[in-house]
């Protein structure tokens, strides 16, 4: 007795019509690109002190309502970026110490509260404390979320362009005898000098002018 061949597949006009959606789907489960979050394109604070120290005194709690861990770009590492992209040391002594006190995401429901506080202490060489600025941001969402991962991604990036603005702010206020900017070098200009002595025996222009 001969096997039985397999019947060939035949695809239906309606499964036909589906394949490009089908295709078009699988496409989206690509993962998300989100670009790291820097700051070098914005000016720099220049402080007159001869060292930066970063001090991260928030930890996330990693469990509900936190949902930090979950951001592409978690607001400590947002925050450590900034001070690490802006804030440059031009002194000979003294220290300038950044800390992040509060880079919070909460959701409760349907809110997702943000909330970032940052300190700067300018201590002198002798460690009395000279300063301060403090600067604080906060974000809400409320509603429903289609993508969480992207929701904080965004919203990190919202308050972080909102603190650059507020910090930098801050310490022009309530620092601005510890700012300093680098000494230019001035360029050496090639030029004659206007009023140059005729060599011996040289005509004399304003006899030849006449």
């Amino acid at each position: 007795m001969s096997a039985r061949l397999p019947k060939p597949l035949v695809l239906t006009r309606r499964a036909a019509l589906l394949l490009p959606f089908l295709a078009a789907a699988c496409g989206d489960d690509e993962p998300k690109a989100f670009p790291p979050l820097r700051f070098k394109y914005l000016q720099p604070i220049r402080l007159n002190v001869a060292d930066i120290v970063v001090e991260q005194r928030f930890v996330p709690a990693g469990v509900p309502p936190d949902v930090s861990m979950l951001d592409p770009v978690r607001p400590i590492d947002a925050l450590k970026a900034m001070a690490d992209d802006r804030l440059q040391a031009f002194g000979a002594a003294g220290r300038a110490v950044f800390i992040i006190q509060d880079a919070s995401l909460t959701r409760v429901k349907d809110v997702i509260a943000g909330s970032m506080t940052v300190l700067l202490d300018i201590y002198t060489s002798d460690n009395v404390r000279a300063g301060f600025a403090e600067a604080h941001v906060a974000l809400r969402h409320t509603g429903g979320v289609d993508d969480l991962r992207t929701t904080l991604y965004d919203m990190t990036k919202a308050m972080m362009d909102d603190m650059n603005v507020e910090f930098e702010y801050q310490v022009r206020r309530n620092l601005k005898d510890w700012l300093t900017t680098p000494t230019a070098v001035s360029a050496p200009v090639d030029q004659a000098p206007l009023d140059e002595p005729a060599p011996p025996g040289a005509p004399n222009q304003d006899s030849q002018a006449r």
